[in-house]
């Protein structure tokens, strides 16, 4: 009872603050729920209409800006299957990485999922229409045994941030 109470109290609180300006307020209550609408007027109504065109301009400049200082990439593959490998060696891979893109493509970061995966990025920007390397080394240890997948991420100045490449590996002892 104090709910309904309560919130009687809130919503004559809310309608009397933006009551008296022209708009049309509906209250209704239905199984003890009480539920609300107000209708703005056309003033207000043009008003929202400015400010949410500005804001969709505003995201559009972003965007377009977004788009000019950032370029696009491609993997030759984006999970590598080493099939069965022994616990404590090493088991090495290359993603190519080219850039489709017209600006050059700056790899900032890259990281794996567990200590024992290390990736290795490019040391510099890829021109566009060139390919460099991610080397990767899976070295699993003994409490690795079995089926093994590792996420090693990408950070790119592309559109989309960040890339996800994957390595599979079932461990043997």
């Amino acid at each position: 009872m104090k709910r309904i109470y309560l919130s009687l109290f809130t919503l004559s609180t809310i309608l009397v603050a933006c009551g008296g300006s022209g708009s049309d307020i509906e209250v209704k209550k239905n199984d003890g729920e009480v539920t609300s609408s107000i209708a703005a007027d056309a003033d207000t109504d043009s008003e929202s209409q400015k400010e949410l065109e500005e804001l969709q301009r505003l995201e559009e400049e972003r965007i377009a800006k977004e788009k000019a200082t950032s370029t696009t990439l491609e993997f030759n593959e984006l999970r590598h299957e080493f099939g069965d490998v022994k616990a404590d060696t090493d088991n090495k891979t290359e993603f190519i990485v080219t850039n489709t893109g017209n600006m050059p493509l700056i790899i900032s970061d890259v990281s794996a999922s567990c200590g024992c995966t290390t990736p290795k990025k490019p040391e510099g920007p890829i021109a566009p229409g060139e390919s460099d390397v991610i080397a990767v080394n899976f070295h699993p240890k003994a409490n690795q045994l079995g089926d093994n997948t590792k996420t090693v991420t990408v950070t790119a100045n592309t559109m989309e941030k960040v890339h996800k490449l994957e390595i599979h590996a079932n461990v043997l002892e």
